[in-house]
């Protein structure tokens, strides 16, 4: 994976060749991602779908981040990077059925990791009961649903912690329903002002 090569970008966004996914976060290449947020709509109440992140992934394990996402590699165009969401938990959509947030650039860096990213992000709203999903388990290893007015008042810093529930799966593929809550640092760190822009992009939808 750390081999796969993805298209780099200068300061200014212009396209300047490839490197592998090492050196991209090694050098702090600016480089394209797809980002994919599921909602859903349940009585009087809208939910945002998180993934957990699996122990063994090498860049913030066992953290929640966004319901599915990944590299653009050099050879594919944005549309192709829709492939993540059945890989990672197992849920077929198109293209159609996205609505685009546009692209919101941002970085994080964490010692040696730099992550510069034009994240291509996308919401897809629907019907979605957590047996729905078949998690990719080297990737993910559960989702979890926050409702959006917590997950706003956590970013907005109104909320220490929110309530979030779902499932588990451990290593022998058991699944574990869990209630629990969770705070910021429960989070991969991407920038606040990203998360804040996802959420007023949420609140519009509906």
């Amino acid at each position: 994976m750390e081999s796969e090569l993805i298209k780099i970008f200068d300061e200014d966004r212009n396209p300047i060749g490839v490197a592998t996914r090492e050196e991209v976060h090694k050098n702090g290449y600016w480089h394209e991602t797809f980002h994919c947020w599921l909602i859903q709509q349940e009585k009087d109440q809208l939910y945002v779908y998180l993934q957990l992140r699996s122990p063994v992934k090498k860049d913030y394990p066992t953290l929640l981040d966004i319901t599915a996402a990944g590299h653009i590699l050099s050879h594919e165009t944005v549309e192709d990077g829709i492939r993540e969401i059945k890989e990672e938990i197992g849920i077929d959509v198109n293209m159609e059925e996205l609505i685009s947030v546009g692209v919101i650039d941002y970085s994080v860096i964490k010692g040696e990791f730099i992550d510069k990213e034009l994240a291509h992000v996308y919401l897809c709203k629907g019907e979605f009961g957590f047996k729905d999903f078949t998690i990719q388990r080297e990737e993910v290893s559960g989702i979890y649903r926050v409702t959006i007015d917590d997950f706003e008042q956590l970013w907005l810093g109104n909320l220490n912690e929110v309530p979030a529930i779902g499932f588990e799966e451990s290593g022998l593929g058991e699944r574990m329903s869990i209630d629990k809550s969770v705070t910021k640092a429960d989070f991969v760190p991407h920038e606040k002002s990203y998360y804040e822009k996802v959420i007023r992009s949420i609140r519009k939808l509906v």
